[in-house]
Order: structure tokens, then sequence, then C-alpha cells
């Protein structure tokens, strides 16, 4: 089948009977050819694309840079969970191996430590600030759109990248995500660039693609461990079917990136496991100090059956409402998710299988089938788990979703707009133009006192592009690329506002989401039944052990009455706009107009630490291994970063892992090592668990010390009789 694009065929399948490779570089002496001047090799780029191609793209990373650079040190230490790791790796080269959460590696994170390292590097050079933290991440996301960029402009055209490239950057929670600091960034990245390499095999069958994809996806395993491997099925499957080679060389090809995966993604682990438990940091996350438990269980099978030992919530099967909201084929519709990601997932399953229609007799090794069922496969497999996962899922998890939308858009689109003189093309463009509008209308609708004219644009626009779609090819070049034009507008604007909200306020904890607070959205976690989470521009006092949120700033994600949310009995509420906040565990809220997540009395924001505090905790600091201990990593991150010294965070970071055990625990108080007992934090791991005993001792064993409302236990001196 022959495809056509307006300005060059680039590598496309030639024929039913015929596949072919993209072009080798031009000859030197050629505009954009090897043997030009870097300079203008840059900005001309291949000779086969248009004059204005490279520019445009130049442009597309400029303003994807600046978007997400825009107000970036509003979200201050962002996730202080990793921060804290990020500060660890930058002080000792041992943390930063392990992603120990302090420099004296007491306790590692939940993860792996590949998404760290960036950022560790980062403030070895430039110091701890805000800026030197999240900037990488920044850089990742502009990394991302690159990577999409290329990957469409390859196979399609370049306007069809730009297209790509634009509906990446303007994805709300990747505005949010490539701004923070979880492990979400890279692993986006490098799914997408693995999801390119196999692209890439599908053109020319030569193995070392597949050996760049087996090390991308090895190299995501270590940035949040098997949520690396939902690709792995799709991308497997399309090779071994479409690769341009004999089946025995395809055979040996996958067993050359399952190798590559296992070197890439193994070798840190191996050497963890085979480490002496003794001189490393203990695992945070397991409950017997393995980073395979870890793996396989809590960030692993239990993620998908809900069974997580240690998690402050899980569950949920089939339709009915878990701690992590209801599951469902339609949960990423839902108000808590729908305004993340899903404003052109209805879009891009329209020109998912219209572009497989449009291929459909092309022979087996048509690269372009190739594409859609590469960048398909990953996003129905990603969506399919999201959707009925019973364990732990965030809003921010939507991000992974986002590489993948954004090539079937531009794919989708630039074929269908090629034949649009066939009606059946354009009624299919017509059709997805249709369901982008109608939806961005619903999810624009959930806000209603968000910019209440544009769902009416939206609406409007979009429709009036959709009827213009249906007639696109009987219209002169100019009003169809206007018909055109209007229609990409209609459909990013919705997106692109709520990008623009991300973008304009900081976002700090555990559980953070994009746009605007909508109705029926989770607002994160805020205690048991009866309780009220934190809603937008509010102050209050944490009852809980006398400490407050901190660096916390501004407003908890989607206020409105919470949706499943952990601990969200049927009677628990978040708050809407500028609603007072009266739970039991209030959270302190910088008025900063930054957006918190979660708020369970520091498990989930860590702690405020007042100048008093921070004085009495680095007084004689240098004589200890941690300048104390705290109940949970969040609560002891907080210190952490405030002071720079180590704080052991007992328990990791939910306040339930069994490290330090209560005997571990004296021992280190009777070497002295750590100089006081923060009373406050996280779960403490029940009643009977080794945080609640390590509390129990400390509160019965030594002098207590007020500073403010917050108490302190002095672990160098007995109480008083």
């Amino acid at each position: 089948m022959t495809v056509h694009h307006d300005q060059q065929t680039i590598g496309q399948d030639a024929g039913p009977g015929t596949w072919t490779r993209p072009p080798d570089p031009a000859p030197a002496g050629q505009a954009g050819a090897p043997g030009r001047p870097f300079p203008q090799r840059l900005w001309r780029g291949r000779p086969e694309d248009p004059r204005w191609a490279r520019p445009a793209f130049l442009a597309l990373l400029l303003a994807t840079a600046a978007l997400y650079l825009c107000n970036l040190s509003a979200s201050g230490y962002a996730n202080s969970f990793y921060s804290a790791a990020v500060q660890a790796g930058s002080q000792s080269w041992k943390a930063f191996f392990f992603g120990s959460l302090d420099a004296a590696n007491a306790i590692t994170v939940d993860k792996p430590p590949a998404a760290l390292w960036p950022m560790a590097l980062s403030v070895r050079l430039f110091g701890l600030s805000s800026w030197a933290i999240l900037a990488p991440e920044v850089l990742m996301g502009v990394g991302t759109v690159a990577v999409v960029y290329a990957a469409v402009r390859r196979r399609f055209s370049p306007a069809a990248g730009l297209i790509a490239g634009a509906v990446l950057a303007l994805t709300p929670v990747a505005a949010l995500m490539f701004r923070f600091n979880n492990p979400d960034a890279m692993l986006a990245l490098l799914m997408a660039a693995a999801c390119w390499f196999v692209i890439r095999a599908l053109e020319d069958g030569r193995t070392k693609w597949l050996l760049w994809a087996g090390a991308a996806i090895g190299f995501a395993f270590l940035a949040k461990t098997l949520q690396a491997f939902l690709i792995l099925p799709p991308l497997a499957l399309v090779h071994g079917v479409c690769a341009p080679v004999t089946v025995r060389k395809r055979i040996g090809q996958l067993a050359a990136g399952l190798a590559a995966i296992v070197v890439c993604g193994g070798w840190w682990v191996a050497i963890v496991e085979l480490w002496p438990a003794s001189s490393r940091p203990y695992i945070g996350g397991s409950q017997n100090n393995s980073f395979l438990e870890l793996t396989f269980g809590y960030n692993g099978l239990g993620r998908l059956n809900g069974d997580e030992t240690g998690s402050v919530g899980g569950g949920g099967g089939g339709n009915g409402g878990g701690n992590w909201g209801e599951t469902g084929w339609d949960r990423l519709f839902g108000s808590s998710v729908g305004g993340q990601i899903s404003w052109l997932i209805p879009a891009a399953l329209i020109l998912l299988v219209a572009g497989l229609v449009a291929t459909g007799r092309a022979r087996r090794t048509s690269a372009t089938r190739g594409a859609f069922l590469v960048w398909g496969g990953a996003l129905l497999t990603t969506m399919l788990v999201f959707n009925y996962m019973q364990g732990i899922f965030h809003e921010y998890y939507t991000v992974a979703l986002a590489p993948y939308i954004a090539p079937l858009i531009g794919m989708g689109a630039a074929l269908l707009w090629e034949k649009r003189g066939k009606a059946w093309a354009s009624l299919t463009l017509a059709a997805a133009m249709t369901a982008t509008a109608a939806w961005g209308y619903v999810l624009l609708n959930r806000s209603s006192d968000y910019l209440p004219w544009l769902k009416w644009l939206v609406l409007v626009g979009g429709l009036t592009a959709a009827l213009g779609l249906v007639f696109a090819g009987r219209l002169g070049r100019r009003l169809a690329l206007g018909v055109a034009g209007l229609g990409l507008v209609a459909a990013l604007a919705g997106p692109a506002a709520y990008s623009l909200t991300t973008v304009n306020e900081g976002h700090t904890g555990s559980i953070v989401t994009a746009g605007p607070a909508v109705a029926g959205g989770r607002g994160g976690p805020g205690g048991g039944p009866n309780q009220q989470g934190q809603g937008p521009n509010q102050q209050g006092q944490n009852q809980q052990n006398g400490t407050g949120t901190g660096n916390a700033q501004g407003r908890q994600g989607n206020g409105s009455p919470g949706n499943g949310s952990p601990g969200g009995g049927p009677n628990q509420q978040g708050q809407g706009q500028n609603q007072p906040g009266q739970g039991q565990n209030q959270n302190q809220q910088n008025a900063e107009g930054g957006r918190m997540g979660g708020g369970v009395g520091g498990l989930l924001n860590g702690a405020g630490v007042s100048a008093e505090a921070k004085k009495l905790l680095e007084t004689d600091a240098e004589q200890y291994t941690w300048a104390a201990a705290a109940i949970g990593a969040q609560n002891a991150a907080s210190y952490q970063l405030a002071t720079g010294d180590p704080v052991m965070a007992i328990g990791g970071f939910n306040g339930t892992d069994p490290s330090p055990t209560l005997a571990q625990f004296k021992k280190y108080v009777a070497d002295g090592k750590i100089h006081y007992f923060v009373a406050s934090g996280g779960m403490g791991g029940g009643s009977d668990g080794t945080s609640s005993r390590i509390t129990s001792w400390v509160e019965a064993t030594f002098a207590k010390v007020t500073v403010g409302s917050t108490t302190f236990y002095d672990l160098t001196q007995k109480a008083s009789s």
C-alpha cells in the first residue's frame, strides 16, 4: 500500500509486496549532509526534510523546556522522600549506589536508585536546591518529546512528529511529572526510547536495535522495577511477527534483547543481593531486607492483586471501590484520573484502528503498520494494567501512557490527512475530532468554575472542525489546512490550559495531581471515616504530635468529595476550593499557592521544621552518625533536608518496615550514634509493630525536649524517675 506525504516519503512501504528501509544519509556536500559543518547540520537537519522542519523541531524543544522550567522552584523539594535520598547520594557514594535515604545508610528508598542518580549528580555539581533536583527531570521531559518526534518523523513526516511532540508536551500529567522528582520521568523517557528502537528494528532488521531496546527496558527496571516490563509482550510479539528477517533470526534477536534486559537491569540487583546485608542499608519497602522480595511483592504482584505488606492501603477488586479508587475499564476516564491523561485517548484509539485498517493489505514486514502496533500495543497493555490493578495506584502513574498516545495521534492524523480525499478517511478524522471535542467538554465541565468559557470553545471549535474535516478532500489546500489548524487548537486547548495551571503552582508530597480541582476528584489520603482532607489555600494545626507539613505549599490535589482514597470511608471528604479543613490530622499548608498531595501526619508530606528545631538538631550533630531518628521516611526527610545532617527513617516510607529492630536501635543508642528521637511521624507499623515498640521504649526511657509545638527525646539523657 502506497503512503504519500505532502513533503517527502521517508522509508514508507512502497507496496503490498515491498519493504524499503529509510534512505541513507545524503552525500557530503549536500544540504544537511554529514560533510557540512555541525551548526548547519543542526539547523538544517536531514536533506529530505522541508527547510522549516528542523527549526520547528528545535522550537518545539525550546518551548517544552521553557514551559517545564517556568516556576520550577515553586515545588521546593517536591517529594521530600526522594529529595532526601538525592541529598544523601550527593554526600555519600555508597548512598548514591544503593539509593539510601540518608548518608549514613540506614535504609533505602522503596525503588531502585537509577532515577535518583541524575539528580544526585546535579546536586553534587550545583549544591542542594529545588532547581538542582528538578532540572534533570525537565531535561528528561524534553528528551522524551525529542524521542517521540524522531520516531514519528522518520516513518511519517515532520508535521506528524511535531503534532506528536506537542501532544506529549501539553499532556497535563506530563507537565506535572517532568517537573517532579518521582521515578516516572525517567521511566517515560526510557519506555519511549525502547519503542523507538523496536520500530528501527522493524525497518532494517538489525540486531543492534533490539539490544538498545533491551538496554532501555533494563535500565527502566532500575528506575521503577516491574512497570518497565508492561510493554514487553506487545513489543516482543510485534518484532517476532513483523521483523524483516527469518524466523530463526527473529528468535535470536529477541533472545539477545532479553539478555540485554538481564544485563542492564540485573547487574545492580546481583550486587545488592550478593552484598553482605550487615554492611549495606536495609532495603526499604521489603519485610525481609531483600530487593527481590520488594520487586515481586510490594512493587510487583502486590500492585496487581492489592496484597501489599506494609502498604498504607490497597485492594479494590472488580468494580468495587478499593482504597485506591474503583477498578474497571473506565478507570482512566473517571473524575480523579480523566483530566490527567484521557483528553486524547478516544482519538488515539480511533486513529489506531484506522491506521491498522489503512495498512491492512501491506505485507507482513510493513514498518508503517509495525509502528502502529508498537505504540498501540504499549498503550493498550499499560491501560489494561492500570484499569484493573488493585494495589497502590496514583493518578500521576498515567504519565507512562503519554509517550504512547502522542505518536498515535501524530501518525494517525498524518496518514488519514493524506487520504482525506477518500470518504472513509475524512469521516474517520471527523469522528476522532468529534470524540475529542465531546470528551474535552466533559472533562472541562467537571471543573465548573475553571475557565467556564473554555469548554464551549473546545466543543464548538471541535465540532466545527469535525464538520470541515468531512469535506476536507473537496476543500482547497489553504482552507483544508485552516480546518486542520482549528481542530488542532480545539483538541489541545483543554490539556494546554490544565498544563499551564499545573506549572503555575507548586506541587509537594507523595500524591500530586495536575490541573484544577474537579468534582468527584480524589484529594489523596486524609485519615479515617468522617475526617476531611485539606482544600486549597487552607491553614490548620496538625494535632498529631504537634507538627505541621512544613514545605507542603498550598493546596491538596483535587479537592471535592473523596473518591476512594486511602482511609477514605463513606463520610470522608476532601475539601473544595476555599473551604476550611477541620480534620483530626490537619496539615498546616504554606500559603504560597502550591499544591500538596496526601496528608497523613507526616506519612505522605513530611513535617514542618521550625528554626528552633533545626538549631536543636544541628547542635553537636557532627558527633553522631544520625542527628535524629524519626518514624516514617517523609518525616525523617523533612528534618534531614532542613539540617543537612543524616536522620534515620525508622520503618522506611510507611514506618512499617522492620528496620531497625528494637534491639538494633537500642545498640545504636548505647553506642552514641543517634542524638534525638522525633516524637511524630508515620503509621508506626501498628500497636505491636517495630516502630511502635521503639517509640514506647524511647518515651519510657529518655528525657523529653519540647521545642515550640514539637517534641523530641534526647537519647543521651535518661528520663528522671
